[in-house]
């Protein structure tokens, strides 16, 4: 992609470690230039530890803002001026913008997700989620869930622990389990709707699911989510597919919250459906 560039573009990029496989670059560019605004989108290489040092060096360097991917989500959080709500409940920032010397710092992954669930017509309020995984994304996207009006998410994690943590946060209305075939396949019978945000099924991963007969135990026409967008279709989603269930990946969140993202940057109102659109032919 040709970007052209003046002595008024404004900068932005995203920071990560590593980082240079990241979509990022590609999808904001596409939306700017779309937009005809007078930005570049970049991708910096920021190593574990150095999230303040680059802070520093983006404010002086005449950055607009940036995004932050792993490891530096949680780093950035005490670093910024102003929070928004969903930062503050995450415990973790994404988006960065720089305005006047301050830094306001924001979280769109669980906003993204929740707005790629709309394409799949998958209703949230009143629902049981079953949610595999406790990591970061899992944070954002459990949350998110409460905040929508879930009846009861519950996070069956390999590590016990992290999902106790996680379900702290919300305990009235989430809950931990197992990862076992026999815990998923209770939770499964029971679910309005399931998402795996764990890395299983990822490619370049080894780890993938030993057992995908909780499947089975779905109620006809139950959708199923992965956070996953590499590969397009992972054994889980193909399964789902196959027994009959609407099935999305990763790839609406990642745009969404890109999309969500760029109205931080540039104060700017953006289609978020047309833009989606937009984007998935770029990619």
């Amino acid at each position: 992609m040709q970007v052209e560039l003046t002595n008024a573009t404004r900068k932005l990029c995203v920071i990560g470690d590593p980082v240079l496989h990241s979509k990022s670059p590609l999808i904001q560019n596409t939306m700017l230039r779309a937009l005809g605004l007078n930005y570049i989108y970049l991708c910096q290489s920021v190593p574990r530890g150095q999230a303040a040092h680059w802070l520093e060096c983006a404010r002086f360097s005449g950055y607009a803002g940036f995004n932050a991917t792993m490891p530096h989500k949680e780093d950035l959080l005490p670093l910024m001026d102003v929070l928004d709500e969903d930062a503050r409940l995450y415990g973790a920032v994404n988006t960065i913008c720089i305005k006047n010397g301050k830094y306001y710092g924001f979280n769109t992954d669980g906003r993204g997700f929740y707005r790629a669930l709309a394409d799949l017509d998958a209703e949230i309020p009143g629902r049981r989620v079953t949610l595999l995984g406790a990591g970061g994304a899992a944070k954002a996207v459990a949350l998110k869930l409460v905040q929508q009006g879930a009846a009861r998410v519950t996070v069956c994690n390999r590590t016990p622990g992290r999902a106790r943590q996680l379900c702290a946060l919300a305990p009235d209305k989430m809950s931990p389990d197992a990862f076992d075939a026999g815990a998923l396949a209770r939770r499964a019978a029971e679910s309005d709707l399931l998402i795996n945000c764990t890395s299983l099924g990822m490619t370049g991963i080894t780890g993938q699911f030993e057992d995908l007969s909780f499947l089975d135990a779905l109620p006809p026409s139950v959708p199923v989510c992965d956070l996953i967008y590499a590969p397009a279709e992972t054994e889980l989603l193909r399964r789902a597919r196959l027994g009959g269930h609407p099935t999305m990946n990763g790839l609406g969140m990642l745009i969404y919250q890109a999309v969500f993202a760029l109205e931080h940057f540039t104060d700017t109102a953006v289609d978020a459906a047309a833009m989606a659109a937009l984007v998935r032919t770029a990619l």
